[in-house]
This record gives structure tokens, C-alpha cells and sequence, in this order.
């Protein structure tokens, strides 16, 4: 007998009434008496699939109960509106087909430690909240792209092998580049994204970037995706505005969209919900002031003193004090990127800012106006102790043409982290690489 049309189990509500093949994972079993309840996931969702003896062979009964967690069936039955299942829908199974009976899986519904999901992270990865996080990071990753092709801004995709730094050369992936000496892995985007920004005039990349930064931080991954617009002709107050739409209707999007997997994280939405520009403004100044009243309020946070980079604990306790995004802007020049235009009422500030989420999250976001003044640029390179020759083409984009211009990066994972609500941001990559894990 031919099987019934496949179908999915996110259109399932199509096929009410219907006799239909659904093809999956079993994800959990039940057994009572003459009855065997299984619970299948195909990817798009889950479904109660219920085998009543009495209305089946023998054999697909049998084979019913043979099933174990994480084995693939093909399942057959009819499609049954029930107000009380999840999805408000069961099957009425007709047949079951096992394509591979799987052993005991190690992922059991019990307690495990992170060290042993993290060495069955291509396991773990099936769970429902894992599989919700990753939904959410590609609902985010497809809003950010379609975001910004909507207003313009081109594709421009950068190497990720490079010959030399753009955020500092303490923190490369290096390797041997054939007889041409050493290569790196990308640190951004950013400077490539620059030549594209003189072409097309808004342009973005987005791609894996990499840092060999010995950090064991919750916050902290040594390879970590980031998308980084760049606009011609744009300021930094230009950049403030795009960057407070941008991660608002990524926000929106989500909760639009991803309701259902917020719900699976029990994720509070009300942060996410006011989540709409336009976002406050501090400066770097009014930071540090802020950290000097309040720090006690924070574990670990400690007064700084001018021209110290903030911390995680920093960036908390400036958060805490809003209701949505946060921008800290006009950090110290020397703490920065070499590339960031100085302000002219005072050049010991660059014109950049980091957005800080709520919550705790900390920075999603980083970007600056640019320096487009090519001797300053010069000079800055010098300054930061990079080989001027190394630099030549980027130079050669202030020679032919230059303009204002500015823009950001947006971590994935970060954003992941804070909008799914997640503590770590190793659960929103598939494949974390951190200081002591490349595996698997």
C-alpha cells in the first residue's frame, strides 16, 4: 500500500481530517496497556502520534513499541483536532515505519552536567530548548540581512584569511600562507567592508570573525559570527539612529515570529517589548560618574579611573539603570580601534559608542564614525605601531575620494544571548569554540 502524502508537522492544521506521512525523530514514549503515545519532531515542530492496538497490524504495534528516543520513522495516520494537545493536533496512526532503531541515547531526560552536553553538543543540539535558541539566532541573523537590504544597504562579502590586524595585533589567529609568509584569520570585516562602502555607498559583510583572546568569560567565544554595516556620507550621530532602528526591528521581528520559541525558553518578554527607538545616550564621562556612585550595587564592580576600558561588571550596572539599549559613547581614542575619528571639541575622545543590552548582556554592538582624513590615519597607524606598508590600499580609500563615513558590528551570539534571554552565549552557536573546547 502506498503511504499517505507527507506532510510537516508546522502545516499539520492543513491537513485536518486528513491521512498523512510524517517523517521524524521519536522524542519521547509512552505506553499504557493497548495504547502507545509517541511524540515525533521533524524540525519544524512536534506532535503527539498515538497507536491504538485495535486499529493497527499487529506488526506496526509491535514496531510501535520497539521504538526508542532519537530513532527515525516514518509515521502514517489521520490528522485529529484535540483543543488539549500541544499544537491542537494528534495523529491517529495507521502504520509505523522504522528506517533506524537507535540505542540508549545519552541524552537522557535527567540532569547533566555542561561539560558532558558540551562533548554531546551534536546531540544536544536535538533538545527543545537548544533547538528554540538556534531558531531565534537564525530568525535574528535572516532579520538582520533582510533589514538592511530593504534600506539598500549591498552584501560585501570580506576574506577571512588576512594579512594583517584591524582590531590590534595581541589577539590573531596566525598561519603559513605558502611561500608569502603569515596569514591571519579575520579579526572583521570592517576594512573591506570600507572599499565596498566607496563603491555601493552602504554595504554590509557578515561572516565567522575570530579572536585569540584567553577569555573563559560567559560572554566570550574565540570564533563568533558578526555582521558590519558601513555608510558612505554618514556621521556618528547617522550611525546612532541606523544602529537603535536596526536592533529594534530585529527585536520585533522575533517576538513576531519566535513567540512560540521564547515561550519554549520561558524568556520574560517585557525588556524585549520596549525594545524601541529611540534608545538613551551616555557618555563615557557619565559612565565612569555613574560607576563612582554605584558600583557597590554590582558584585565586582570596582570605580575606574580615566581611560580604563569598562568591564562586564561595568556594563551591568550602567544597563540596570534603563529600560531598554543603552549607548555609552565618546570612549578615550587610546582605548580604541586606530581607525576611529577623533571628536573635534576634543580629540582625546573618538567619536564611537557600544550599545549595551539590558539585563546583564552587556555589548552587542561596537561602532564609530571613521577617520577619512588620510594623514591622520597615517599617523594613527604609525602611532599604533602597525607596518605602514601593510596598510597602503586602506590608505589609498582616503587618496581616491574620501568621505565621512561610519558604521558597526553586531555580534550574533550576543544578541542571541540577550534576546533568547540565555546566561551563556556558548548555547547560541551551534559549534562553540572557546578557550579550552574546539571539540566536537
Amino acid at each position: 500500500m502506498p503511504l499517505p502524502p507527507s506532510a510537516s508537522i508546522a502545516a499539520i492544521s492543513r491537513h485536518s481530517g486528513q491521512a498523512v506521512t510524517l517523517a521524524g525523530w521519536i522524542a519521547g514514549k509512552t505506553e499504557k496497556g493497548k495504547l502507545v503515545f509517541l511524540r515525533l519532531r521533524d524540525g519544524s515542530g512536534l506532535i503527539q502520534c498515538v497507536v491504538f492496538r485495535k486499529n493497527v497490524a499487529e506488526e506496526t504495534f509491535t514496531a510501535a513499541q520497539s521504538l526508542t528516543l532519537e530513532s527515525s520513522c516514518r509515521i502514517s495516520g489521520v490528522v485529529r483536532a484535540d483543543e488539549r494537545a500541544p499544537g491542537g493536533f494528534e495523529i491517529d496512526v495507521s502504520n509505523v515505519e522504522i528506517v533506524q532503531l537507535a540505542p540508549e541515547y545519552p541524552i537522557q531526560p535527567k540532569e547533566h552536567g555542561v561539560e558532558f552536553l558540551m562533548e554531546h553538543r551534536h546531540l544536544w543540539v536535538r533538545s527543545a530548548k537548544q533547538h528554540a535558541l538556534l531558531r531565534i539566532r537564525a530568525e535574528i541573523t535572516a532579520a538582520a540581512q533582510e533589514w538592511l537590504n530593504d534600506q539598500g544597504f549591498v552584501r560585501f562579502d570580506s576574506p577571512i584569511l588576512t594579512p594583517c590586524a584591524a582590531e590590534g595585533t595581541s589577539n590573531l589567529f596566525a598561519t603559513q600562507y605558502f611561500d608569502l609568509g603569515s596569514a591571519y584569520l579575520g579579526q572583521t570585516g570592517q576594512l573591506y567592508v570600507e572599499a565596498g562602502m566607496m563603491s555601493f555607498g552602504k554595504v554590509y559583510c557578515f561572516g565567522p570573525t575570530f579572536r585569540a583572546e584567553k577569555s573563559k568569560t560567559r560572554r566570550h567565544l574565540t570564533e563568533f559570527w558578526m555582521i558590519e554595516p558601513e555608510m558612505a556620507f554618514a556621521t556618528h550621530e547617522d550611525n546612532l539612529v541606523l544602529q537603535e532602528q536596526f536592533v529594534s526591528a530585529i527585536v520585533q521581528r522575533v517576538l513576531e515570529r519566535r513567540a512560540a520559541d521564547l515561550a519554549t525558553l520561558e524568556r520574560d518578554t517585557a525588556t524585549l517589548e520596549r525594545c524601541l527607538p529611540p534608545f538613551p545616550r551616555i557618555t563615557y564621562d557619565d559612565a565612569l560618574d555613574l560607576i563612582a556612585r554605584h558600583h557597590a550595587e554590582v558584585e565586582g564592580c570596582t570605580p575606574l579611573p580615566w581611560g580604563e576600558d569598562l568591564g562586564a561588571p561595568h556594563e551591568t550596572l550602567i544597563a540596570s539603570r534603563f529600560d531598554r539599549p543603552v549607548f555609552v559613547e565618546r570612549f578615550p581614542s587610546a582605548i580604541k580601534a586606530f581607525y576611529m575619528e577623533p571628536d573635534p571639541q576634543r580629540p582625546d575622545v573618538a567619536l564611537c559608542a557600544d550599545l549595551l543590552a539590558p539585563e546583564g548582556y552587556g555589548e552587542i554592538i561596537g561602532g564609530s564614525q571613521r577617520i577619512h582624513d588620510v594623514a591622520l590615519l597615517e599617523r594613527r597607524i604609525r602611532a599604533y605601531g602597525l607596518n605602514l606598508d601593510d596598510y597602503q590600499w586602506y590608505l589609498d580609500l582616503r587618496r581616491y575620494g574620501s568621505v565621512p563615513h561610519s558604521g558597526f558590528g553586531m555580534g550574533i551570539e550576543r544578541a542571541t544571548a540577550w534576546i533568547a534571554g540565555t546566561h551563556h552565549i556558548r548555547e547560541t552557536i551551534p559549534f562553540p569554540r572557546m578557550l579550552y573546547r574546539m571539540y566536537p
